[in-house]
């Protein structure tokens, strides 16, 4: 169990996709984005394995929750710079969490 206050120091945050990209080194199959979290956070890159259920295409323009303050990650090649989320269907495709309705960019997750 954790507590309110270890919850309330992970920075939830809604941001537009603005650019994807393949990402052939990655082990899995994966795209490189980047992700506008707004004016205080900025623009984020970060991969997602998410290509059994997304175009490149379909991805620009959708909103997605993303975690914003954990440190930078290397993955291979790659700096991530955020955790977008997402959950596991039953056959291992990985579908994002997403607003029903547009939100501003950079709004926190309470």
């Amino acid at each position: 169990m954790i507590t309110w206050d270890d919850f309330e120091k992970v920075e939830l945050r809604i941001g537009t996709i603005i650019e994807v990209t393949d990402f052939p080194e990655a082990r899995k199959p994966a795209y490189k984005l980047r992700v506008d979290f707004g004016v205080e956070v900025g623009v984020r890159k970060s991969s997602a394995q998410v290509m059994d259920l997304y175009s490149k295409e379909e991805l620009i323009g959708k909103q997605v929750l993303a975690v914003t303050n954990f440190p930078p990650k290397q993955i291979g090649p790659f700096l991530s710079e955020c955790l977008i989320t997402g959950v596991q269907t039953a056959n291992g495709a990985v579908t994002l969490v997403r607003p029903d309705a547009k939100v501003d960019n950079g709004e926190r997750l309470f």
